[in-house]
């Protein structure tokens, strides 16, 4: 695997590390952000699908200065599962999530494609229907393939013409190293790339499909996703946004998940040769 460019040319560089609120779904609020703040991440993706509200129920304008107290910002809020199923259901949910942005301060949102068997709208009429609602906003819709076979949106070739057709601007793509994987994906689209999740699958005896799902961990030497290969593309295309860790394992944090957290983030620099 090439290094990239910045390893190259020795240029003393980290990756932007985040850490998506999933990954340590078991921690208070405020100790999600003390953890992001100790692994040196440059923001935070604060979740409304833990069965709590966004902030444990902080008033956001004060969630927004609790972050910037600790050097974080709220690079998204997710998350509006099925977005393509459109509806007026669906609209007044993302239209609801945008305020929430918007009224924390967080820069983008999270709309996930849908992978149940419901009917989806074309792609760029759904788009077209999200335009009026972004058109002024401060915030940025950004919408995540799912690599499962009764995906939607399996592969992002689909949703990079769909934002080209319509406007290239306002939307972008959430990437993530499992679903890109399992997907069998090969194209990045860094240009329009405004997030990256990663998480690993390091069982050598389990098939690389959508039951594992529910079982991603840290990136180490035993990875199977190709996360090192996919960050390592990005950064040579130039993709200057935030590597955030999704990890979905049952106790996959712990009481040391600092330090497993931190360990990774260390194997991918050292394998990079970043830092």
């Amino acid at each position: 695997m090439a290094l990239c460019a910045c390893a190259r040319s020795g240029t003393s560089v980290l990756i932007k590390r985040a850490l998506n609120q999933k990954t340590c779904a078991e921690l208070p609020f405020e100790a999600y952000l003390d953890t992001a703040q100790a692994l040196g991440c440059v923001g935070v993706e604060p979740r409304n699908d833990l069965g709590r509200p966004f902030f444990d129920g902080i008033a956001p304008d004060a969630a927004q200065a609790m972050a910037q107290e600790r050097g974080l910002r709220f690079l998204g809020l997710s998350e509006v599962y099925g977005f393509n199923v459109w509806d007026d259901t669906r609209a007044a949910d993302i239209a609801a999530l945008a305020d929430a942005a918007e009224a924390s301060g967080a820069e983008t949102i999270s709309l996930i494609a849908c992978v149940d068997d419901r009917q989806v709208t074309p792609l760029v009429d759904v788009l077209r229907e999200l335009v009026p609602m972004f058109r002024g906003r401060s915030v940025m819709p950004l919408i995540e393939p799912i690599g499962f076979a009764t995906s939607s949106i399996p592969r992002k070739a689909e949703l990079a013409r769909a934002i080209e057709a319509v406007d290239v601007d306002m939307f972008g793509i959430v990437h993530d190293t499992f679903q890109h994987c399992i997907a069998g994906d090969v194209d990045l689209f860094p240009e329009l790339t405004k997030m990256v999740h990663i998480s690993g699958i390091s069982d050598p005896d389990v098939a690389l499909d959508d039951e594992q799902d529910k079982h991603r961990v840290w990136v180490d030497a035993g990875d199977r996703c190709g996360n090192l290969e996919q960050i390592s593309r990005f950064l040579e295309a130039g993709y200057a946004g935030a590597f955030s860790f999704e990890c979905t394992a049952e106790g996959r944090f712990g009481s040391d998940g600092i330090d497993k957290a931190r360990r990774s983030f260390e194997f991918i620099e050292g394998r990079l040769g970043l830092g």
